[in-house]
């Protein structure tokens, strides 16, 4: 038995420190930590238990029989974080430089199994070279469960991609399959074909982080969620952002106390926002000032600035925050906000987080480059996703909430539960000037004087149009609210709204502008 145990001890040795101790310099050479490192900072200590360390491939050629580390490439286990269960897979670069074969595959399908049946959030900690060309087809068919599997999890469990090297390929349509992806600036790049594959084809000369960077992904092409500068920041992330999530699609998100009183007066709004629908200020004030304690967590900063959101706590409950950026394009809507408004709110009904819409747009973006490019597809995901969600929704409307961008913006027209405005609201199909232009304009032509002429029927329309109580008055917003009182109407709407169930159509699923 003693024999037996320092075999086993020696193979465990292995199987945590590797047989290559130059690999774990070179690792450290790149300015990345190893992927049990990465594991230590993401999990509680001594949480992790470890599924299938011993597993070795059994593929044969091109010299792969004389090389079989332990671990294959991949470590995939379980353990906490504050205590709540989550399931993992990091890639060891060390090993093969983290590429994908067939075991390597089989020991990422079995844990993602297991999260989807304990009903758990899933991490992958992404640091891989891509499929391993020398199993062939073998390892684009193990890329191929992996990819079934984030879709059958998809609204099920939260699944969140950590990029912290490369992702290429196949490989990057895991990461685009999840809910969040983290990246690291530097190291991280993710893209379908290479900088070689670029110049042969195109004759365009590109680095590996002008194709697919951090910086890239996060200002422009949106497939990245969060931006960081080193890993250990990026981990303590996506601990924060597990706290703000329930564990599955059965569960409410987590209810935490909090010491920031439910009836706390927002006195700082009255002169945050200017009355003057024209004057810009940032929305992100508003929103610190309004939820527990000044923080909340906001996705895609970098990414279509005009519409923010993100995850927050009111009264000590996750919600969901959209709203308008009028610092941004004058907070209009266009391609971008869409389609990032609507991927976020699909998440949150998918985990029963309600959803908090704060309102002011003067309209959709206009232009010949917005409509060729799709603005009423693409846009009209944004009105999808509202519509669908069954979660309890809020809105408030600041100021201005013009034309069908006010529709979209989770309108009382399509569902949201309460809607609420300030006494500085303008809800109308347009501006006053522009609907004045249309309705008067024969009138404008034929007067002596154009310009005043103009001016009195502005006033008129706002008077009888555009008054803060116009859509009270027909039921479309349940109250016009003092904004110090902003704060106390959300959390008693949610407390109230807490319970909601909402029956849904009996079909296999919708068919969304995609």
């Amino acid at each position: 038995m003693h024999e037996r145990l320092d075999e086993l001890a020696g193979v465990r040795r292995l199987v945590t420190d590797g047989a290559d101790a130059a690999a774990t310099e070179r690792q450290h050479a790149r300015g990345k930590l190893t992927v049990r490192e990465r594991l230590e900072l993401l999990l509680d200590k001594g949480s992790f238990t470890e599924v299938e360390g011993m597993r070795r491939h059994r593929a044969t050629g091109f010299g792969l029989e004389a090389k079989r580390p332990y671990g294959d490439g991949v470590v995939t286990g379980w353990g906490t974080v504050d205590g709540r269960q989550v399931f993992v897979y990091g890639h060891d670069f060390r090993v093969f430089g983290g590429a994908l074969g067939e075991a390597h595959a089989q020991k990422i399908h079995k844990i993602m199994d297991m999260a989807e049946a304990a009903g758990a959030p899933l991490v992958a900690l992404s640091d891989g070279a891509g499929a391993r060309i020398q199993e062939g087809v073998t390892a684009l068919a193990g890329y191929g469960g992996i990819f079934t599997r984030n879709v059958r999890m998809s609204g099920v469990v939260p699944q969140i991609s950590v990029i912290l090297g490369p992702c290429a390929g196949g490989a990057a349509y895991s990461p685009a399959l999840t809910d969040f992806v983290f990246m690291v600036r530097g190291t991280a790049q993710m893209y379908i074909t290479g900088p070689d594959v670029v110049q042969a084809v195109t004759g365009e000369k590109v680095s590996h982080d002008e194709l697919g960077g951090a910086d890239v992904h996060s200002a422009r092409s949106g497939v990245s969620t969060f931006l960081h500068d080193d890993e250990e920041s990026c981990l303590a992330d996506v601990r924060h952002l597990l706290s703000l999530l329930p564990a599955n699609n059965r569960e409410l998100p987590p209810q935490e106390p909090t010491d920031d009183p439910a009836d706390r007066a927002n006195d700082v709004l009255v002169n945050l926002v200017p009355a003057d629908p024209h004057q810009a200020y940032d929305m992100r004030r508003v929103i610190e000032e309004i939820v527990d304690d000044g923080d909340w967590f906001e996705l895609h900063e970098r990414w279509a600035p005009n519409l923010l959101v993100g995850l927050a706590r009111l009264g000590g409950q996750t919600v969901g925050i959209v709203a308008n950026q009028p610092m941004a394009g004058a907070g209009a809507l266009d391609i971008a906000a869409s389609e990032k408004g609507a991927r976020f709110v699909q998440f949150c009904d998918s985990f029963n987080i309600p959803l908090v819409t704060l309102v002011d747009v003067p309209g959709f973006l206009p232009g010949t480059d917005q409509e060729h490019d799709g603005i009423i597809r693409r846009g009209a995901k944004l009105l999808y996703a509202y519509c669908d969600a069954s979660v309890p929704r809020v809105q408030v409307i600041l100021r201005k909430a013009y034309g069908g961008a006010y529709i979209v913006m989770d309108s009382r027209s399509i569902g949201c539960d309460l809607s609420y405005a300030w006494p500085t609201n303008e809800i109308a199909v347009m501006g006053a000037e522009g609907a004045a232009g249309v309705v008067f304009r024969k009138e404008i032509a034929a007067s002596d004087n154009p310009e005043h002429t103009r001016a009195r029927l502005v006033a008129a329309y706002k008077d009888q149009l555009m008054h803060p109580y116009y859509a009270a008055e027909r039921g479309l917003v349940d109250d016009v609210i003092d904004p110090r009182d902003t704060r106390q109407a959300l959390i008693r709407g949610l407390r109230m709204l807490r319970a909601k169930h909402a029956r849904l159509p009996e079909r296999k699923h919708g068919n969304q502008p995609v």
